[in-house]
Formats: structure tokens, sequence, C-alpha cells
């Protein structure tokens, strides 16, 4: 164990906790407790179209009475925009990022002609955006990423393949999930990332940018996704209910989704210090 652990909870503010994002919560925050580190809140509101203040707060007032308090000042990401245009304009000076004139339309058409994927980026402009620009892409290649995980174990993906060059700032003015997470974790000096198995296709992409900015990775954790009745990812997007009022019982049944034993506590700091030694015990 160490005292230079550093993990993190990013929520998106796009409605309230419910049951997927409270897992997520308490992963990455028993993980922090485990590793007797440090661990941090970040509100992912970059996309404004739909993110909202009042939800951000209500999720900063859910994790306070569940009292996860983050060990440093809380981020928004709306307030760093000056941040990520630095860092985009260091990668296209580099070479490492270019301008696309490419319509979702376009994309698609090329793709079929060329027998790939939907969501693939042909390349179109590689050699030069072909309008006027739209969105910036990261200049991928076929260089494996590879990581291990430490819930899922090894993951491997030649990005330029299975998705191409992808976006960084997209075609509305705003930065991509890709870039600004990228930056906020390295500005943070997050060493520890535990998060929901579904962005674990992502990781690589995340991965590529780091290297390239000769920045240090962090280690990765997925947890098991909570599905729906559909068996479909719990979202706030596919009308996931809020977290109830009973706290306690929520925390009990996000820990028991992760697989652990149940606990009986009577106050939530006894329940994190069963938790963090059950957690230890498996993955420390």
């Amino acid at each position: 164990m160490t005292n230079q652990y550093i993990g993190r909870f990013a929520p998106s503010p796009t409605g309230r906790l419910h049951a997927g994002s409270l897992a997520a919560a308490l992963a990455s925050f028993i993980d922090a407790r485990a590793h007797h580190g440090q661990w941090l809140i970040r509100i992912e509101d970059v996309d404004t179209g739909r993110c909202k203040k009042e939800w951000a707060d209500d999720i900063l007032q859910t994790l306070s009475a569940l009292q996860m308090h983050s060990d440093g000042e809380v981020i928004w990401q709306s307030k760093r925009i000056d941040r990520y245009t630095n860092v985009l304009n260091q990668l296209i000076e580099s070479g490492k990022a270019y301008g696309c004139s490419c319509t979702r339309l376009e994309i698609e058409k090329a793709n079929k002609a060329l027998g790939l994927k939907p969501n693939h980026y042909p390349g179109t402009c590689r050699t030069g955006a072909k309008g006027a620009i739209r969105s910036w892409r990261f200049l991928t290649n076929h260089e494996k990423v590879t990581f291990t995980d430490r819930w899922l174990g090894e993951y491997s993906q030649d990005v330029e393949t299975e998705v191409g060059d992808f976006v960084i700032k997209r075609a509305d003015g705003l930065f991509a999930y890709q870039l600004a997470v990228v930056i906020d974790d390295h500005d943070c000096g997050v060493t520890d990332i535990v998060r929901g198995a579904d962005l674990i296709d992502n990781t690589p992409r995340q991965i590529a940018l780091m290297r390239t900015l000769d920045w240090n990775e962090p280690r990765y954790m997925h947890i098991p996704l909570v599905l729906n009745d559909r068996h479909e990812k719990l979202s706030k997007q596919a009308g996931a209910r809020p977290l109830g009022n009973d706290l306690m019982l929520e925390l009990v049944h996000a820990w028991r989704h992760l697989g652990f034993e149940e606990i009986r506590a009577d106050s939530f700091e006894a329940f994190y210090q069963e938790a963090s030694l059950q957690w230890a015990n498996r993955f420390l």
C-alpha cells in the first residue's frame, strides 16, 4: 500500500445518482480507502447541452450524505476549457491532431463503400480537410495498446483498426470526453481509475493520447455494470431511478453487486471500514 495513490469518481450530471453510478462511486472510494490514498471528485460537465448544474449539485449533496468526501477541491470540467484548448493546440502543432470536414453521413457512406464498421473513421481528411473544418481528430496508428485491467485482466486494441482517428473536439465546438478526461487525470496526478466496464473500450484511446503526450498511465479497474430488467446497462438516459432515501440500503445493494459479503453496519464509517478490509483481501 502506498500514500501516492490518487483515485477519482467522475460523474456526468445528466441526472441524479442511480444504482449504477453508486456502484462506481463505492468501488472507487473503497479502492482509495484500502490503499490509504486520496479520492477526488470531478464533475464531468463539459457537454453543456446534456449536463445541468442542479443535477451536479444533487450528486454532490448525495455523496456528502453518504459521507464520501473529496480529498481535494471538486473539479468542474466546464471551468477548464482553456486548458483543453492549450493541449489541443499542442497536438495540432506536433502533427498528432488534424482538422476534419466530414459529416456523419459522409463518414457512413465512406465506410459502407470501404466495407468498414459504421462508427469507424476511414481517414478521409488525414491528408487535409476537404472543406471547412468541423471537428478535430487524433491521429492513430496500428500500434496495439495493451493493458492489464485489475478486474477483467489483459485487454488489447488496435485503435486505428477499431475506431480510426477519433474526435477530440466535436463539430459543435465542445471538447470530446476522450481528451478532457485524459487531461484532467494527468493534471490531478491520478494513479488509479475505477469505473464501469462499459468504458473499457475507451481506455486504449485514452492511453494512446497519454503516450503521445508522454504522460504517465494510470492503472485501470473496470467493474461489472448494473443492468436493468432488459439486461441493458442501467443509465440515466434509459430512465434509471434515482437512489432512494435509505442510502445505507442502497450501499448494501451496491456492495453485493460488486460480489462481496453483505455488511451490517450502524454507520457509514463502520460500513466503509469493513468494506475496505474485504476489498484489500481480494485486490491488494
